[in-house]
């Protein structure tokens, strides 16, 4: 009796509380490998020898120790897009802000905790271009005995968009930042690094989902596209939004998503009762209204049902092939009526906590303006003229890139001369902000932080 007594003390002491999550361990190694794709085959920088990288899954409430090692000549640092770093901003990824970069070679273990979060996040590299490759879902399950707020469903599907460059991406951006004009565009857009039928060279590169009819399945959608809004449909389906963003949402049916870059989304795909004697294609295409360059192509993956046991064999070639229809690529009506939906789930079990005191108010301008070109080297720029530059801004500021790590030098003292503490609250120089863009678009630069009072 007094060893059992003793056993379940220890129990109670030594094992994890489902409450608080468990601590889980990953390592994520940094590695060249040669990958082919449209034909064409290159070494690109991926995670694990994978691309995209591998899974990661938690729980809502788990501790992350994620060591990632340095293998390729780049430095590298990783960014887990989407998750609150709550106490943990050594852990968030971009370099040069809170941490060095990881020299060849070398490694950092990165510690956060996931605390009010569940759904889809995803990581990638934060330092030049190298998230066009280094990119991989992070997949965040309820705590332990709580239900998903919808239906189980039957099966759950990472679908992450990407960009796939016959360059090296690397080069791409190095080239733009030297001209000051738009970066090249990528070849192709991908799902699950597959470009899919609709590009030359490529149908056996890509992704099929095969599914059950009569059944729900959850398709974890992630958009690590550099820099595009993509709208993405299934044929003759529609699905139900269930979550953007690790936050759950009021569900609402549509039969096309528009998912921005860095944004994630959930939809409860519900399959056809029987059999449908058919395939279909699922597409995604940009959104855009700029004038900037992008890549004007569509990715397609394919639906297929699986064959009744009972029923004859028939080719998926024979079988007919339905193809969605998108919005029209500057839609923006389609674009603000489907952001209108978005709203927080507000339940009992998931309020929406927002604030209704309010400190401080910001106002902040973000766009693209010009800076003068380094004529040091009599060089002739590509931006809006041969003697100007782009450059993107936040109230009229374009960030120059520190050489230490903003918050590591703060932390340890060492922060004079490396920052401003004066960013603007709000635009210096105002203008109409939804109308005829001001005459001088000329650009201030400089490393400037905005400093909050804490709490």
């Amino acid at each position: 009796m007094a060893v059992w007594l003793l056993f379940a003390v220890l129990s109670c002491v030594l094992l994890p509380d489902p409450v608080f999550g468990i601590t889980r361990h990953y390592t994520l190694e940094i590695k060249m490998h040669n990958v082919t794709r449209l034909c064409h085959t290159k070494s690109l920088v991926s995670v694990n020898g994978q691309f995209p990288g591998p899974k990661l899954i938690a729980r809502e409430g788990d501790q992350l120790l994620i060591k990632v090692v340095n293998h390729v000549p780049n430095n590298i640092s990783i960014h887990w897009h989407g998750i609150r770093q709550l106490r943990s901003g050594w852990a968030d990824g971009p370099a040069y802000i809170t941490q060095c970069p990881i020299q060849t070679g070398q490694s950092y273990v990165y510690n956060y905790t996931i605390v009010g979060q569940r759904g889809t996040l995803f990581y990638h590299a934060h330092i030049s271009w190298l998230r066009a490759t280094v990119y991989g879902p992070i997949i965040i399950l309820p705590k332990r005995g709580v239900p998903y707020p919808f239906p189980k469903p039957h099966k759950e599907v990472p679908m992450i968009f990407g960009e796939w460059f016959n360059a090296d991406p690397e080069a791409v951006i190095r080239q733009a930042t030297k001209t000051g004009g738009g970066p090249n565009v990528s070849d192709a857009y991908t799902i699950n690094g597959l470009p899919g039928p609709l590009y030359n060279c490529s149908a056996k590169d890509t992704f099929r989902l095969r599914v059950k009819p009569g059944k729900t399945y959850l398709l974890r959608l992630i958009n690590a596209a550099l820099n595009d809004e993509l709208f993405f449909s299934i044929a003759n389906h529609t699905v139900t939004v269930v979550e953007a963003d690790a936050i759950y949402v009021k569900p609402f049916e549509t039969d096309t998503v528009l998912i921005a870059p860095g944004q994630t989304t959930n939809l409860l795909l519900k399959t056809k009762p029987s059999y449908p004697s058919a395939s279909f294609l699922m597409t995604a295409r940009p959104y855009a209204t700029g004038q900037g360059t992008f890549d004007n192509s569509t990715v397609a993956g394919v639906l297929e049902y699986e064959q009744p046991k009972h029923a004859r064999r028939s080719s998926i070639k024979n079988l007919p092939l339905f193809t969605p229809v998108l919005p029209a690529l500057n839609d923006t009506n389609f674009a603000a009526k489907f952001s209108n939906k978005l709203r927080s789930l507000n339940s009992k079990r998931f309020p929406a906590n927002v604030p209704l005191k309010v400190d401080r108010k910001f106002f902040f301008t973000v766009g693209l303006g010009t800076t003068p070109c380094n004529h040091k080297n009599n060089q002739t720029c590509q931006g809006p003229t041969n003697t100007t530059m782009f450059a993107a801004s936040i109230s009229n500021i374009s960030f120059t890139l520190p050489t230490k790590a903003l918050l590591q030098s703060h932390y340890s003292g060492q922060s004079n001369g490396m920052y401003s503490p004066n960013f603007p609250w709000n635009p210096v120089v105002p203008f109409n902000y939804t109308g005829t863009p001001p005459n001088n678009t000329m650009v201030s630069t400089g490393t400037n932080v905005m400093v909050l009072r804490y709490n």
